[in-house]
């Protein structure tokens, strides 16, 4: 089988009005991603070497999007229909001699295998002119349906408003995602006319057109779940269920211990190592690496965070971005770490903030530590170093220094550097009155009495 270069036009011109939203359809996230991003990685896996996405309507918001990615753009000023929108990217495409996968961008489930198959199918030994990507739904509602043969050579494809009602009895539904070679693309695209109940030109159309003029056009048929589009929020959700259960799945094959799989939810680049142990009801945001023997523990929100081995994490801990706990640290119950390293072996147990900080091995922060590192115009650093021990309700006010095997002690308010192996403590002096509260009582019980 010949190799031919890949490249795919992605669709994302349309309104999107079912979703009911300022932002663009394409680009409501699924596990943190946007959907259309979830596309673009599938067809890049796939070998696509050149991408390009037909713009429309807030055509500023996709543009913005992809712009790191470096895909091509073809605007769409009139959604004429998609075939109309799939000519758009022949600018953007020539001089590319090879396969055009043709897809939506609200399809996120396309999987680079199965751009593979469709591939395979255009280059096989019978030549079909056109490939198709098909699908056998439980409701096959209005989707376009394929009429072909048990080799799948088909012999019709209709759009649902315009089907009989012999066709739209037919199982067999158009997903849109189709091959062809652009040398033929092009031409195709081009004689596709509007006679129709819509009056728009629709893509699958030059299977017709290729039919017509006695080439083959064949179908590949795949699971309807990777074919399931979005236009709704209620489809955005289910498309998000579908996601996280495979993504669950994925994680205990690979050797993680999910207590809850069904509460734990992940982004879409979280990594995890093996023997990481989730209990229930645990949330990552994006940018989560977690290396082996790792437990994280109940209601835990854990984003943009490296997390080495042997670290313990929770419960009702938050880790936001930067936070990067190494070799055997430990964070407690409503402990949070933003842009914060915790060294090896160090611990901060309970109800504690490290913001803007480094936290040298086996220091001990105590309960209800924070790092005072914003004054409310710039962030400082704190340095905390090794086997430091800061008592409970200490207030760390950056920039400052707490140096090697330091001990702050507890309520203390430290706004200077405390150096190696010192004692730092910063407290009011204390002020006794001896039988002043049994005084006071007793007034308080005479007034009571009297009802004053």
């Amino acid at each position: 089988m010949a190799e031919q270069p890949l490249a795919a036009i992605i669709l994302a011109a349309g309104q999107g009005t079912r979703m009911k939203s300022e932002l663009h359809k394409v680009l409501h996230p699924i596990a943190g991603q946007p959907m259309l991003h979830h596309l673009l990685d599938s067809l890049e896996a796939a070998g696509a070497a050149r991408q390009v996405v037909v713009v429309g309507a807030r055509r500023e918001q996709v543009e913005a999007s992809v712009a790191p990615r470096g895909v091509d753009i073809a605007h769409q000023a009139e959604q004429l229909g998609t075939a109309h929108a799939a000519l758009q990217a022949k600018d953007a495409l020539a001089g590319f001699d090879g396969i055009a996968i043709v897809c939506f961008g609200d399809t996120p489930f396309l999987r680079p295998e199965t751009v593979a198959r469709l591939r395979d199918r255009l280059l096989a030994d019978d030549a079909p002119r056109v490939a198709v990507l098909g699908f056998v739904p439980d409701d096959a509602k209005a989707y376009g349906r394929i009429v072909a043969d048990e080799t799948g050579a088909i012999s019709k494809m209709v759009e649902f408003k315009d089907a009989t009602d012999e066709e739209r009895a037919v199982k067999l539904c158009n997903s849109g995602v189709t091959a062809v070679r652009t040398a033929d693309l092009w031409p195709l695209l081009e004689r596709v006319g509007n006679d129709n109940a819509a009056g728009e030109y629709y893509l699958p159309d030059i299977i017709m057109l290729a039919l017509a003029d006695g080439d083959k056009a064949v179908v590949v048929e795949t699971d309807p779940d990777e074919l399931i589009g979005i236009n709704s929020r209620a489809e955005l959700a289910e498309a998000e269920r579908i996601w996280q259960a495979r993504r669950r799945l994925q994680a205990m094959a690979d050797g993680a211990t999910l207590i809850a799989p069904e509460t734990v939810w992940f982004a879409h680049d979280t990594v995890l190592g093996r023997d990481v142990v989730i209990e229930p009801n645990v949330v990552f945001g994006p940018g989560v690496t977690i290396a082996d023997n790792v437990v994280i523990h109940a209601f835990s929100h854990i984003e943009g965070a490296t997390i080495a081995s042997g670290c313990s994490v929770g419960p009702f801990a938050r880790l936001r971005p930067g936070a990067d706990m190494r070799e055997g640290a430990k964070v407690g119950n409503f402990v949070e770490m933003k842009k914060a390293v915790l060294g090896p072996g160090a611990k901060a147990n309970h109800l504690t903030y490290l913001g803007d900080a480094t936290v040298g091995a086996n220091a001990n922060i105590g309960a209800g530590t924070i790092t005072c590192n914003y004054d409310g115009y710039f962030k400082y650093q704190t340095v905390i170093g090794e086997n430091a021990f800061i008592g409970s309700n200490s207030a760390l006010i950056a920039p400052v220094k707490i140096g090697r095997d330091a001990i702050v002690a507890a309520g203390s308010a430290v706004s200077r550097d405390v150096a190696d192996g010192e004692l730092r403590l910063v407290r009011a002096e204390q002020l006794v009155k001896p039988g002043w509260a049994d005084r006071f009582h007793d007034a308080m019980r005479k007034k009571k009495r009297e009802g004053r």
